[in-house]
């Protein structure tokens, strides 16, 4: 992915690469794993907001909401991302995306979906996966805002994952076995293009939620992309540090200034919300 393609990551992109966490890349045979983390009716909202030439602004909103349903014959979960501006946002940048990913009850992605519609640009992103030969196979198709169709074929070797499959994915990792500053690469398809993506393990820390005042203990990772040799963070985030693993804040750092995301309500969570300290 080039640094023009980075930036233009959007709070929708990040909320959902912030949800990449744990991920490791692994061999197609062992794509399958157990879920822990998550069960259907899981529904998780969000507050946007942006720092506009000093002055924090209410960006808007996020919704994922996980639910059980039937794929070409198979059980599988449905995760639905959605992120909305404001009308009051809208005005400088417009914001409406959704982001639909199918997979198995074991969390090998299906079919990923993503509808963008941000600024004065609409992008389409496409993907089908199928596995055969002990490799991932994925059938690629992309909408440009110009509404150029372009479609590629890609084989590998390794588990290639979407920004929503990989999320759900990443939430059943054992983080233990990571150190700070340890570095975590993983597969991800995205447009037409298939990239290793990077992230960083930063530690464990304390957050408190200013509009609650509920603290949470988190681990701490940062996306980064690289000019030259030297790192350049694109977004910090925090997720709890309990088998929930569920993002409660975002620290977005984009090429119009800063924006942040709070987790504002949670229902329907598998396991018990361990990392409250109080």
């Amino acid at each position: 992915m080039t640094h023009t393609a980075l930036r233009r990551h959007t709070l929708r992109t990040v909320v959902a690469i912030a949800l990449h966490t744990l991920a490791a890349v692994t061999a197609t045979a062992q794509c399958p794993i157990q879920n822990t983390a998550f069960s259907a009716g899981e529904d998780l909202q969000y507050q946007l907001y942006f720092n506009w030439k000093f002055i924090w602004l209410k960006a808007g909103t996020a919704n994922l909401n996980i639910s059980r349903t039937n794929y070409k014959g198979q059980q599988a979960y449905r995760c639905h991302l959605i992120t909305r501006g404001s009308d009051r946002t809208d005005k400088y940048f417009m914001l409406r995306d959704t982001l639909l990913s199918y997979l198995t009850p074991d969390l090998v992605p299906l079919y990923y979906r993503k509808g963008a519609f941000e600024g004065k640009r609409y992008n389409v992103d496409e993907v089908h996966y199928s596995y055969a030969d002990g490799q991932t196979h994925l059938d690629q198709r992309y909408i440009n805002p110009k509404g150029e169709v372009r479609t590629r074929r890609h084989d590998s070797a390794e588990c290639v994952f979407d920004m929503v499959s990989m999320l759900m994915r990443a939430r059943s990792f054992d983080p233990t076995a990571f150190s700070e500053g340890q570095h975590i690469e993983f597969l991800m398809a995205d447009g037409d293009d298939v990239a290793r993506e990077t992230l960083i393990y930063r530690g464990r820390k304390r957050f408190k939620m200013e509009d609650s005042n509920v603290t949470y203990r988190c681990l701490v990772f940062s996306f980064v992309e690289y000019e030259g040799k030297k790192e350049k963070d694109i977004v910090t985030f925090y997720v709890t540090d309990d088998a929930n693993h569920m993002p409660v804040r975002l620290d977005l750092y984009l090429k119009f200034g800063t924006a942040k995301a709070y987790l504002s309500r949670a229902t329907g969570l598998r396991n018990a919300q361990t990392s409250i300290v109080r």
